[in-house]
């Protein structure tokens, strides 16, 4: 399949995160960075249009020497995001380092009411349970288990000796996705906080820490269950890249999984390949595996009708992957100057977006049946065994009749 695509140059706005608050509204997360190389940053929001084309509605600007949004989640129906940000380099000298910020009521009339936490370390993984109650939010080690949108603390923090990548929820479990594991804990009960505080506040343009008088959460400690060790069928020099729930079947879980060979004294050079793989979390085996590319893959996402996943890779493509079948469905070569960072599904699966450090996004426009999918094939065989049977009863037909 060829799909429709748009390439948006970002002039000076090399992009790391981003979330939907609506079909056609996307917020994006980037910049310079810490380092002084004079591109600010910011978080922006854009209106896409049925054309793909892009209009930006509001722009934030972060406090000079702030860190970039690396990590970002959306919550469409109150129209929050929450995004890591690094605080200054006195305040992390100090050790306040206010790194998780949540933007509520998000519109392009103005800045929103902010909430932030201090989590203690530099965060890139931001992750909303799928009730909207929980937030997980990691750094390379550590890992903290928040409610949303309060962000206090709901249990003692999980540390990993081996690096953290991801973090992923479904209604009973969080998965940790680390280096060389993959951690399974049992999630705390959390209350639903009442309707009055479903909304982080009124609408300002000023930055307001969330409030040492509010109420305090009951702290736990998470359960670690189980420890997934990576598959010893694939090979040597592998590692877990990104973990994911399947949006509406908890019993599926995708990984990606990177490999760089160990270097003989044969060869010079190592092939580096990646594979994406299927998980039955009942039983956590593999049920299937798809070698995606001869290169490390940098980014996954999963549409919301759990039909499609969609994919960066370090070679600069981008692609499209059936969730069932793991058949690949597209691939858009060269797709960025730089490997993706970022890769995300609209909320209703018509539009797949792709950000990039090389200041750019792709828009790829995703049809309502695409060929080679399990659902197309569906469609297909359902189409099939209707003709049969209309055929059958036209026969029938002919024969009541004598002919």
């Amino acid at each position: 399949m060829r799909p429709r695509h748009t390439l948006h140059p970002l002039p000076s706005f090399p992009v790391y995160s981003c979330a939907f608050l609506s079909p056609n509204e996307v917020v994006l997360g980037g910049g310079g960075g810490a380092s002084r190389s004079g591109i600010k940053n910011k978080l922006r929001l854009y209106n896409i249009d049925a054309d793909r084309s892009l209009e930006l509605k509001d722009e934030f600007e972060l406090e000079r020497g702030e860190d970039a949004p690396m990590s970002m989640a959306g919550q469409k129906d109150s129209r929050t995001i929450v995004c890591g940000v690094n605080s200054v380099e006195e305040k992390l000298l100090k050790g306040e380092n206010v790194n998780c910020r949540a933007f509520s009521d998000y519109t392009a009339q103005g800045h929103e009411y902010v909430t932030t936490r201090d989590t203690d370390d530099f965060q890139k993984v931001t992750a909303l349970s799928p009730d909207g109650t929980l937030l997980a939010v990691a750094g390379s080690h550590d890992l903290t288990l928040l409610s949303f949108p309060s962000l206090q603390p709901v249990s003692e923090r999980v540390h990993s000796e081996k690096e953290i990548y991801d973090a992923s929820f479904s209604s009973k479990n969080l998965v940790i996705t680390t280096t060389q594991h993959l951690l399974v804990y049992a999630l705390p009960t959390v209350p639903s906080p009442p309707p009055s505080q479903m909304s982080l506040g009124k609408k300002s343009k000023k930055k307001s820490k969330t409030s040492g008088n509010a109420e305090a959460e009951k702290v736990v400690f998470l359960e670690l269950q189980k420890t997934i060790e990576l598959p010893s069928s694939i090979g040597e020099g592998v590692t877990f890249r990104t973990g994911r729930f399947h949006p509406s079947n908890e019993q599926t879980l995708y990984t990606i999984i990177n490999i760089v060979p160990p270097r003989s004294r044969k060869s010079k050079s190592s092939t580096r390949q990646a594979y994406i793989c299927k998980w039955n979390t009942e039983t956590w085996k593999v049920e299937r595996t798809k070698k995606v590319a001869d290169s490390g893959l940098t980014c996954m996402d999963l549409s919301s009708d759990g039909r499609f996943l969609g994919y960066g890779s370090s070679n600069l493509t981008i692609g499209m992957l059936d969730a069932k079948t793991l058949s690949p469905l597209v691939s858009i070569l060269k797709a960025h100057e730089f490997p993706p960072t970022v890769i995300k599904f609209n909320p209703i699966t018509s539009l797949l977006i792709s950000g990039s450090a090389d200041n750019s996004i792709r828009i790829v426009s995703v049809p309502s049946v695409v060929e080679g999918s399990s659902f197309g094939f569906i469609v297909f065989l359902l189409l099939t065994v209707l003709i049969l049977l209309l055929a059958i009863a036209y026969r029938q037909y002919q024969g009541s009749l004598g002919f």
